[in-house]
Parts: C-alpha cells; sequence; structure tokens
C-alpha cells in the first residue's frame, strides 16, 4: 500500500499504537487481546489519518517466527489425519462457490457494483491476486480493496468470539505446543525458516515467510529432531506484529471511503462466516473436531492470521493451514474462470 518503504520512525509509532491497543484489549478482557488489541487500534488510527506502516523486515521476521511456532504443532502421529482431510477440500471448494454467488448478487443489486468489481470483491481471500485483476480488468480498485479489507479485520476480530461462544478459551490464547524447545534447536531453525522462506517467495506461494518456516518447524518436529514449542515470550510481540500489520491495511483510507464500503464489506464478510460455518459444522462431525476449529480452518480470513488463530485454539496446525492454502489454490483457478465467464456475458 506504501509507495516508499515506511521509516524506522512510522514502524516504532505504528508498534507503539498496536502495544497500547494489546494492553486495553486486555485490561477489557477481551480474546486474543494481544492480536486482536492491536488490529483495532492500529485500524482506528489509520482512519483518523495517522500514517501506519511497518518495515518488510518486521513483517517478515514476524511471519518467520509464528511460522516456527505454528511448526511446532507437527509430532510424529499428527500427519494420520490426512486421509480424512479430501473430505474437507471437496467440502472447502463447495462453499467457495456458494460464497462468490451469494455475495456478488448482494454487491451486484443491493450495492450497485458492476460485475467484475462485484465478482472480485466477493472472492473470499486472494487479495494481493484479486487487486491485481480489478486494475487489469478495469474494475473499481478502491471499493474491491475497502470491502475486502473489512473482511480481514472482521474476522480477525469476530472469529476469537465465535470460539469463545463455542466454549474454546480464548482469553490470553497464544501458541502453545508444550515446554519451550532448547534454545540451540531455536537458533539453528530461524535461519532455515528464512531460506525456506525465500525459497517459496521464488515460487510464488502465498505467505511465502510463513509457509516456508512452517514447513521446516514441521518436518524436524514431526522427526522428533526440535521438541518443545517456540517460547510464549517470543510468540507473544509476535502476534502483536500481526495484528498491528492488520490494522495497516487501512492507511491511507478516507473515511468517506471506508463508510461508503462497510455495509457491503460487513454483510458480505456475513454471508462468508454463514456458509463457511454451514459447512464446518458438519465436516467436524466426520473428523471428530470441534467445530469452531474446522470453523477457523474454513473462514474466509488472511492465510497468516487465520492460522495463527487457529493453532492458538488448539487445532490441528497442518489442517487449518492446508484448508488455507487449498482455498487460495482453489480461488487462483476460480476467479479467473468465474471472471472470464462475466465479461463474456457483459
Amino acid at each position: 500500500m506504501h509507495a516508499t518503504p515506511p521509516s524506522w520512525v512510522v514502524t516504532l509509532r505504528t508498534l507503539a499504537l498496536g502495544a497500547g491497543g494489546a494492553v486495553l484489549a486486555w485490561v477489557l478482557g477481551l480474546p486474543v487481546p494481544i492480536l486482536i488489541g492491536p488490529a483495532l487500534a492500529v485500524s482506528l488510527a489509520a482512519l483518523a489519518g495517522v500514517q501506519a506502516a511497518l518495515s518488510d523486515r518486521l513483517r517478515d521476521g514476524c511471519f518467520v517466527v509464528m511460522g516456527l511456532g505454528i511448526g511446532a504443532g507437527f509430532d510424529p502421529n499428527a500427519t494420520a489425519a490426512i486421509l480424512s482431510w479430501p473430505l474437507a477440500f471437496a467440502a472447502l471448494a463447495a462453499g467457495l462457490l456458494a460464497t462468490m454467488s451469494l455475495c456478488r448478487a448482494v454487491l451486484t443489486r443491493g450495492f450497485g457494483f458492476d460485475p467484475t468489481s462485484a465478482l472480485l470483491a466477493s472472492a473470499p481471500g486472494h487479495l494481493s491476486f484479486v487487486l491485481g485483476l480489478a486494475a487489469d480488468t478495469g474494475g473499481d480498485v478502491g471499493r474491491v480493496a475497502v470491502v475486502q479489507t473489512i473482511r480481514l479485520l472482521a474476522l480477525t476480530v469476530t472469529v476469537p468470539f465465535v470460539a469463545l461462544a463455542m466454549g474454546i478459551d480464548m482469553r490470553g490464547a497464544v501458541i502453545e505446543f508444550g515446554p519451550p524447545m532448547v534454545p540451540w534447536h531455536l537458533v539453528l531453525l530461524i535461519p532455515a525458516g528464512i531460506l525456506a522462506g525465500l525459497a517459496c517467495t521464488r515460487l510464488r506461494l502465498p505467505a511465502p515467510m510463513l509457509l516456508g518456516a512452517m514447513g521446516v518447524s514441521a518436518a524436524t518436529h514431526a522427526t522428533s529432531l526440535t521438541p518443545g514449542a517456540v517460547p510464549s515470550g517470543l510468540m507473544m510481540p509476535t502476534f502483536a506484529v500481526l495484528g498491528t500489520l492488520i490494522g495497516t491495511r487501512f492507511s491511507g483510507m478516507s473515511l468517506a471511503q471506508f463508510r461508503a464500503a462497510l455495509a457491503a464489506g460487513l454483510i458480505t464478510t456475513a454471508i462468508a462466516v454463514a456458509v463457511a460455518a454451514l459447512i464446518a459444522l458438519p465436516v467436524a462431525a466426520v473428523l471428530s473436531m470441534p467445530a469452531a476449529q474446522v470453523l477457523a480452518a474454513f473462514s474466509p480470513g488472511g492465510l497468516e492470521t487465520m492460522v495463527a488463530l487457529g493453532a492458538a485454539m488448539g487445532a490441528s496446525p497442518g489442517f487449518v493451514a492446508a484448508c488455507h492454502f487449498v482455498r487460495l489454490m482453489i480461488l487462483s483457478l476460480l476467479i479467473p474462470l468465474s471472471l472470464r465467464r462475466v465479461r463474456a456475458n457483459a
């Protein structure tokens, strides 16, 4: 969103806003205050005109640590559930089709979106891909961006409350998978995770630093080479940076732009969550998993955020990450095919 990299002054100010939001959310007793607090505080500050941004290096470092923490949830028995996952992927594909069809109809008939912009704004995920297509096809990039950004923030805030309502304690939740790992294991995993993330970047995978580090950590934990969790003292500030990063998406957005697309963003988010919940319930029953955890896997939020929240709920990190990765792959095919059909009928 920023034409030039943010200065460290801007980065430090943004981090300070996020830290203040985390403290306030903790005082108010909100679920996952370390994530929700910074996201809300920085979003509000950005909408008020404060420049909010984080350096790319800090962002990538956050994703590396987050990936290592999530990958620590794999153990030698973690891959046993893979045989039952194809059912979840098929249900996920059906849900994506239903979500896009319903949201597109709402945006065109209820909010006056043109067919191309409605299709792109209704896509439940793959933000950078969607905005690139909007620019290339002449869609209303501004409206699409605002609707998609509202979706990301709304899901970040609401999923922990839904989990809390379903009986999962999310107050103060961070990713914990047993006692901390041996320090020298962590020293070895960090550079390995960075190298894997750079390889994923070359392959143009989504959230490459997160996926690369998670893959390295998952492999070494599944083989018992590096048992133990990333220390919570490292994971908690990482969650705070992730929440702060979500809030920076509103930087440069005017209140008029926000208000104009707020209703559209909230309604399409509600539709996406409702469809995800309807599909998650039977899938959870078949897989014998808590419904809230499957909902985190099916919720159309940012890959990094939903994987982190799913892990904080105690869900299988492999299952949550796999569902979100498959969702992005499905959308990579579904959006262009749908866009071609829309333009052919124009």
